[in-house]
Parts: structure tokens; C-alpha cells; sequence
């Protein structure tokens, strides 16, 4: 196959990736987005993003009644099309951003030169890995309780984790549960002190010491609508082992995320915790004519539309810095 070569290649097909393509394919760059990540067998990785693995989305501005995760995706990918987006199927196994024209393989095969890149590869939540977590994803087990709080008015939600992000993710839902338990395999928090202070003042909040989550309960919807979802959890007591079923409606999974930045370690600047390091106020990576949008290089508010908004801005920075190079 020969390589072919290209002003703009967009790796990564969330909402950040798609909003990429569409302003560089109406800015007739003819960009060419790659859309399957580019971690091999890794499920978590999914074209799309995490929104594939999303029900209900009724915080993105323009959907007033709310649209299914998939849905919405199928959305930006029909529009990105449509001014000329070219959509390739693969993981991405190799990117050489040594020296320009940067050298793109896809499912081991070099497929493309191209003149810049944009990374919208995304982030994943990290997860438990226990029966039933996965299954029902979507149907009362979250990794995002900014997504999917407001789902479980007056309900009883648990919360696993003990650091700053588990304590945020308990905080915010107290905004709408009648009451959160957080579930910790220690008898005590990693979290900074000022947000495990703030956890322990809140009286919705109640903490449950020395347990892990070994099963997500209850069975997935025959189709949306239908009866099911989560009953609750199979916790094991760390120093006994004794396990015993916990009653729940809802089950958020706060143990931090994992940017999707395999590729790039040693490439670009990272931070310590993966994720890409940008110019303030711009997309622009430490590689001249690499730029990085969405979750991969945003860690703070991890949302869908501020994760279009920075594949818009990365776009109108690969343009501009076209255009000048």
C-alpha cells in the first residue's frame, strides 16, 4: 500500500476528533481521521469515545429533550462527513512525529504523511474490571458523576475510591441523592485534606472503611426503557473476607483516569500523570505542527462539549499554522 500524504491527519473520533475534522475539512484541508484509537484489544478504546458507552446525554447544549450517547456520535460523524472528512477504520500503532512530514502506521501498515496532526485519542476511565461493571455501564454504573448525577435524584448511590477525585465525584452528587456511601479497601483517605474535610461535613455522605467492590448486581435492560439495571453490589471486608450484598440505585466508579497517550511518551512533553501538555490558551503540543484536544490533554472538566470546543480550537491552530509554515 502506498503511503499517502496528507495536510491533516486526526487521530481519535470523540467529540473532540469529529469537531476537528469538520472545521479542517470546511477549511479545505481534505483531513483524513483515523477512528478506531490506537491501543489494540483494548474495548475501553472505542470509536466514538466514551460516549459510546453513554445512555442518556442531557447536559450538550441543542438536544433540549436529551439524546442517547450513541446517537449523538453518529451525529457529529454524519456532519464531519459531509464537508469532507475522510474516515479510516484502525488503530493507530505507530506515530513518528520526529521530523515532518509525520509518519502515521495503522494496524501496522504505514498509511500516512502528513504535514500536521491533531490527537483527539481521549482518555479512559479506569475501572474496577469486577463482573457486571461493564455489563451495565450505562445502567446505573457511571464514571461520571458530572454526566450522570442528575439520574439519581432522592436515590442511594455509592461512590468507590478514596482520593480527591472520589471525594469530588461524592460532593457533587449529594446535589441530587438522598444519600452517597463511599466504599474505600482502607480505613483511610489518600484524599488532600481539604476535600476529604469537605466529604466528612457533608451529612449525605457516609463512608464504609475497609471494602472492595468484587460484583456490580442486577441485569441489563432487554432494550431502553425496559426493567433493570443495578440492585446493588458484592463487597468483600479487606481484613476478614467476609462478603455480603450492599443495596444501591446507582454506582460511580472514581478511581482517576488514563489518558490514551501510549503512543506519544517520549514524543511529546506529558505530565506526570499522561496527559498532553498544550501552550496555554492553544492546542499546540511541543512538537511544531502536533496539536492535542479533548480528554487527552484535559484532565479538569473532561466533558463532551468542552471537548468539541478544544477540537475546534485545535483545527483553527493547525490551519492557521499552516498557513504561516
Amino acid at each position: 500500500m502506498d503511503v499517502e500524504k496528507r495536510k491533516v491527519v486526526i487521530i481519535g473520533s470523540g467529540p473532540a476528533g469529529f469537531t476537528a475534522a469538520l472545521y479542517t475539512a470546511r477549511a479545505n484541508l481534505q483531513p483524513v481521521l483515523i477512528e478506531g484509537g490506537f491501543i489494540p484489544g483494548n474495548q475501553s478504546v472505542l470509536p466514538g469515545g466514551q460516549l459510546m458507552i453513554t445512555t442518556d446525554v442531557e447536559n450538550y447544549p441543542g438536544f433540549p429533550d436529551g439524546v442517547m450517547g450513541p446517537d449523538m456520535m453518529d451525529k457529529f460523524r454524519a456532519q464531519a462527513v459531509r464537508f469532507g472528512t475522510e474516515i479510516v477504520h484502525g488503530f493507530v500503532t505507530e506515530a513518528d512525529l520526529s521530523r515532518r512530514p509525520f509518519k502515521i502506521s495503522v494496524e501496522g501498515t504505514p498509511r500516512y504523511e502528513a504535514e500536521a496532526l491533531i490527537i483527539a485519542t481521549g482518555a479512559v476511565a479506569k475501572l474496577l474490571e469486577v463482573p457486571g461493571e461493564r455489563k451495565l455501564m450505562g445502567h446505573g454504573v457511571s464514571a461520571c458523576a458530572t454526566c450522570d448525577g442528575a439520574f439519581f435524584k432522592e436515590q442511594h448511590v455509592a461512590v468507590v475510591g478514596g482520593g480527591d477525585t472520589a471525594m469530588e465525584e461524592a460532593t457533587f452528587l449529594t446535589k441530587f441523592a438522598s444519600k452517597v456511601t463511599v466504599i474505600h479497601r482502607r480505613d483511610s483517605l489518600r484524599a488532600s485534606k481539604v476535600m476529604a474535610d469537605r466529604a466528612f461535613k457533608n451529612p449525605k455522605i457516609e463512608f464504609l472503611w475497609n471494602h472492595t467492590v468484587v460484583e456490580v448486581l442486577g441485569d441489563k435492560p432487554e432494550r431502553p426503557g425496559a426493567p433493570g439495571g443495578i440492585t446493588g453490589l458484592r463487597l468483600e471486608n479487606t481484613q476478614t473476607g467476609a462478603q455480603r450484598n450492599f443495596d444501591c440505585d446507582g454506582f460511580f466508579v472514581a478511581i482517576g483516569h488514563k489518558p490514551n497517550t501510549e503512543l506519544f511518551v517520549d514524543q511529546l512533553d506529558l505530565h506526570d500523570t499522561g496527559y498532553i501538555k498544550v501552550a496555554a490558551g492553544t492546542t499546540k503540543t511541543s512538537v511544531d505542527g502536533v496539536f492535542a484536544c479533548g480528554d487527552v490533554q484535559d484532565s479538569v472538566y473532561r466533558q463532551a462539549v468542552t471537548a468539541a470546543g478544544t477540537g475546534c480550537m485545535a483545527a483553527i491552530d493547525a490551519e492557521r499554522w499552516l498557513e504561516e509554515d
